[in-house]
């Protein structure tokens, strides 16, 4: 069904598998995400104003919702607790210390978000050589522990696959908090972290999203596969789809071409 949801503007739209409008989908989607929010930006220019609209009703809610809305971000802590406890790294071990390292994990990966937010705040304009370079170490960092990881502590890639999925639910909820607690995260200036989390996500369901469209979409057979399902009774009727889809432009080729036959020809009689 989720599939389906997302997927189903691609398959009904005639041009959802043209290679180069998927190629023009994502520029404008990279361009909506990389935008800045702000007082006067609508939701349809920056991934920010988005956002903030998404949660715009807590800030109206009483005490009551407040609770219930963090109380069932709760709920997700649940899948942390009982993956970590079957990774091979952990030996099998039971103590309330698996599930501590856990959350030190946890709360480096949020350092880490905030780092970035930081470096994106002071270097974006300006320096953006020096926000690379940030970024650069961010990443020798994260290999260099992967590395100590996988060969010291015995970390499998089934503990890395099981990793994501208890620590992805995690930093769900982390963010459903943080957006209920915005003032509260505002005052320890953690707001940005979370931005920076909210704005992980979203990059995460993106390529998840654009990943298979963009290989379909490489094999021009899909893209005519697609039309003639879309279009079956119009092409038994002999339509010329591929005509009608090209548009205003193939149909002043043709106008020019015909005009160019028609001139010969009057050439011809006289």
């Amino acid at each position: 069904m989720v599939g389906s949801w997302l997927f189903a503007p691609f398959v009904f739209n005639p041009s959802g598998f043209d290679w180069q409008k998927t190629v023009d989908d994502w520029t404008d989607w990279k361009r909506w995400m990389g935008n800045r929010g702000g007082i006067g930006i609508s939701p349809d220019k920056s991934w920010e104003s988005w956002w903030d609209g998404e949660h715009e009703h807590l800030r109206h809610t009483n005490f009551r919702g407040w609770l219930l809305e963090i109380i069932l971000a709760f709920r997700f802590f649940i899948y942390q607790y009982g993956i970590v406890y079957h990774l091979d790294i952990s030996h099998h071990s039971k103590s309330l210390l698996v599930y501590g390292l856990s959350w030190i994990v946890m709360i480096s990966a949020l350092l880490v978000l905030k780092m970035v937010s930081m470096g994106r705040r002071k270097f974006r304009t300006d320096f953006q050589l020096m926000f690379r370079i940030l970024k650069a170490l961010l990443f020798l960092g994260f290999v260099s522990v992967m590395t100590v990881l996988f060969v010291v502590f015995g970390l499998t890639i089934q503990d890395l696959f099981a990793a994501i999925l208890a620590f992805m639910p995690t930093g769900w909820a982390i963010l459903l908090i943080g957006q209920a607690c915005r003032n509260l995260f505002k005052w320890i200036r953690f707001w940005d972290s979370m931005k920076e989390l909210a704005r992980a996500y979203e990059y995460i369901m993106g390529l998840l999203l654009f990943m298979p469209i963009a290989i379909l979409s490489w094999f021009s057979f899909v893209s005519e596969f697609q039309t003639r399902l879309l279009f079956n009774q119009a092409f038994s009727r002999g339509l010329q789809i591929s005509m009608i889809l090209a548009g205003k432009k193939d149909g002043n080729e043709t106008v020019r071409k015909d005009d160019a036959d028609a001139g010969k020809r009057r050439e011809t009689t006289l």
